[in-house]
């Protein structure tokens, strides 16, 4: 019998006077354009329509070196598109409202997603995002977050969505930090990578005691682009 480790120290229950909580509001209202009134606007993907701007945009070896399932073609693209959202994820495309990194609005520039929904836990993750490299680093990805998050926490009254990345993608660790996002550990050998290794993922979470702070946070950081 191996030696039960007493060093250990329990963790204290953070939320001791906690009260229910209500279920999430899911699916989001057909029809629904989600826009921050910066940068981007948010719609839901439709795999027939715009499968093939959104291969155009992330049709580049450095967007998925860290996601596995590029697509071969367009039509490929749409398939994914389908079959995660016959899988329960909502995918959105991302477009520009206004000129950004050189590119003029209306450009299709990436997409995100709501996925791994709980809708008892009122609970969701926002990930499978993807912008073309043209855009890293600028307004974009916080701009699609807020976004995203506001939705969320706002409207269909999550308490909580997680972000996680590979530990090996350090960019994506930074830009999710940099939201104001809290760092909860690693999954070890959560995943498949494409090229068939495991990789350890980092996960991070908003609750919504801290969507207040982290809503403040982005807007801050959007300030440059009112």
């Amino acid at each position: 019998m191996p030696e039960i480790d007493d060093s250990f120290v329990p963790v204290a229950d953070a939320r001791p006077g906690d009260v229910p909580w209500p279920p999430l509001t899911w699916p989001p209202q057909p029809g629904v354009v989600v826009t921050t009134g910066r940068v981007v606007e948010l719609v839901p993907a439709d795999p027939a329509r715009d499968a093939e701007a959104l291969f155009a945009a992330l049709d580049d070896e450095r967007v998925w070196q860290h996601v596995k399932g590029r697509p071969d073609t367009a039509q490929a693209y749409a398939v994914t598109l389908d079959r995660n959202r016959a899988a329960g994820a909502l995918p959105w495309l991302v477009r520009l409202r206004v000129p950004c990194a050189g590119l003029p609005a209306g450009t299709v520039v990436g997409t995100s997603s709501y996925l791994d929904v709980s809708v008892p836990d009122a609970r969701l993750e926002i990930g499978s995002t993807a912008y073309t490299p043209a855009v890293w680093g600028t307004a974009v990805n916080p701009d699609t977050k807020l976004a995203l998050l506001a939705q969320a926490f706002d409207v269909l009254g999550a308490g909580r969505v997680q972000l996680k990345t590979d530990v090996r993608n350090v960019r994506s660790q930074r830009a999710i930090a940099r939201l104001g996002a809290r760092y909860e550990g690693i999954l070890r050998r959560y995943q498949r990578r494409a090229d068939g290794t495991v990789r350890d993922t980092v996960m991070f979470s908003i609750l919504a005691e801290d969507w207040p702070q982290v809503r403040a946070r982005i807007h801050r950081t959007l300030e440059p682009y009112s």
